[in-house]
């Protein structure tokens, strides 16, 4: 089984152009060279796009191989094959990796999970009163921990969020997103398996939703109350605002045709 599927640098340094060829060819098994071309929305860098056919994976296992570069801006998309949905992955050297699902018309389809998961970070803030930066008034000895859902693979009722475990909403670094998924589903799965947070007490002082903030705070806004801010992290509205200017620019630019062996 075989699928389709683009890859399209928005922005590389030069000297980096033939380390992207080789890493993509290494995942391809078969030797690639990019039309390059200037990138008008920054000046000094380069573009390509590269429609490529391979078998259902290859997509995240492009974005890997890439995704260690931090000074790249790409996007890779892979249809949608049998057992596996369409998938999307963005990147950029300051937000870092985004993956999502995409429909037949190319929207972003967030999982029922993520979206529970989200609402339940918002709720359980508010009910704490912990809202913006102040901390929560008698939250200092209560804790999160995560509860499983229905779907298969979910952390156990035990797990602390508090701890080393992340409630995993599908947003994170390259470091944290799981390229390499076939389906193409997202970093944590947790938020997959319909996972929440359920406040309970008894807690040592530090590992209340304080602590829960502090550390996942900067991928989460609904943490702070910020339903809104949670759900654009979800569809990626971040990565589109950096990307778009770039994807525009692109338009027009030369196009090459590969297909994987094996």
């Amino acid at each position: 089984m075989t699928v389709r599927g683009v890859l399209q640098v928005h922005s590389a340094p030069p000297a980096l152009s033939p380390h992207i060829e080789w890493a993509v060819a290494g995942v391809l098994g078969v030797t690639v060279t990019l039309p390059w071309v200037d990138q008008p929305a920054s000046p000094g860098a380069l573009r390509a796009e590269l429609n490529w056919q391979g078998r259902p994976g290859t997509g995240g296992a492009i974005t890997s191989a890439l995704a260690g570069w931090n000074l790249l801006r790409f996007e890779v998309t892979e249809e949608a094959s049998s057992g596996c949905d369409a998938v999307r992955y963005s990147c950029t050297p300051s937000l870092g990796t985004f993956s999502a699902v995409i429909s037949a018309n190319g929207d972003v389809l967030v999982p029922e999970g993520r979206l529970r998961a989200a609402m339940t970070l918002a709720s359980a803030s508010v009910s704490a009163g912990f809202t913006g930066s102040g901390p929560a008034s008698g939250a200092t000895g209560s804790r999160f921990r995560l509860a499983s859902g229905p779907g298969p693979g979910g952390p156990g009722p035990d797990s602390e969020a508090g701890a080393d475990s992340d409630p995993g909403l599908g947003v994170g670094s390259a470091a944290d997103s799981d390229a390499g998924s076939g389906s193409g589903a997202g970093a944590g799965s947790g938020a997959d398996s319909g996972s929440g947070l359920v406040l309970i007490d008894g807690a040592s002082p530090g590992g209340g939703i304080r602590g829960l903030k502090d550390r996942h705070g900067p991928r989460h806004p609904a943490l702070g109350g910020s339903l809104e801010a949670e759900l654009r992290l979800l569809l990626g509205q971040p990565w589109d605002d950096e990307l778009e200017p770039f994807r525009h620019a692109a338009a027009g630019a030369p196009v090459r045709w590969l297909h994987a062996t094996g």
